[in-house]
């Protein structure tokens, strides 16, 4: 087999469908980690600003941890540790819903709240705070203040950084293929080992990540602009 042959995998039915089966995976993998980090950063977030004096070791530590273990090998402590330990039961019911994906998740999903958390810290400190004493002066209690005045500054002000890291984790969604993830990567893979097209396939697996990054980035680059009051009253 010799020659540049692009048709022999973008013009292959079954390779076609593996590719897309690959992509819904790592979409899947992606929003369901993306969303488990939003939310644990926000409650990371909360911990770091609450009057509780355990609350930001706590979380110093979190992130600590996860800032400094490399993303692969927490993936593998999840899926060839921690899997082992649960009760059968547990482990069986896994087994069945795709434990692959689900380990993919809550791994990825812990490592990216520790940059999430830390990202919206970042935005949250660079408010004025003159806007928490305007905003108490006004008659808001701290809570109604942090959730109408400070929080969306705050969120706006995190949002370049909070971008970076969502197009990092979509990428770090291919370290699923270590633990068996049917997401594009394992695709690609799989493909490669079928056709012997490694230059072909792997060409395309490249492409694809190229693309989703960049829409994930111009997605982002918009809500930036979306909420940029600046650009806004130009507008």
């Amino acid at each position: 087999m010799s020659g540049f042959d692009l048709s022999a995998i973008l013009g292959n039915p079954e390779y076609t469908a593996m590719l897309l089966h690959g992509i819904e995976m790592t979409f899947i993998i992606y929003a369901g980690s993306w969303s488990m980090a939003m939310a644990l950063a926000l409650l990371l977030l909360a911990l770091r600003l609450s009057p509780f004096r355990f609350g930001d070791p706590l979380v110093a530590a979190y992130v600590s941890y996860h800032r400094n273990v490399p993303t692969l090998v927490q993936l593998m402590l999840w899926y060839f540790g921690i899997f082992t330990l649960m009760p059968s039961g547990v482990a069986e019911w896994l087994a069945v819903h795709n434990a692959e994906a689900i380990f993919a998740v809550i791994g990825l999903g812990l490592c990216q709240a520790a940059y999430f958390s830390e990202d919206l810290r970042s935005g949250v400190r660079s408010v004025s705070p003159g806007q928490m004493q305007a905003a108490r002066a006004l008659g808001h209690g701290y809570i109604s203040a942090m959730r109408f005045v400070i929080m969306p500054q705050g969120v706006r002000n995190a949002l370049p950084p909070l971008i970076n890291h969502s197009v990092s984790l979509f990428k770090n969604s291919s370290l699923a293929v270590v633990i068996g993830a049917s997401e594009l990567t394992h695709a690609v893979k799989e493909i490669e080992n079928l056709s012997f097209r490694t230059f072909e396939i792997y060409l395309v697996g490249t492409v694809l990540y190229l693309f989703f990054s960049l829409v994930i980035m111009s997605i982002g680059a918009y809500l930036s602009m979306r909420t940029d009051p600046a650009r806004s009253a130009r507008a």
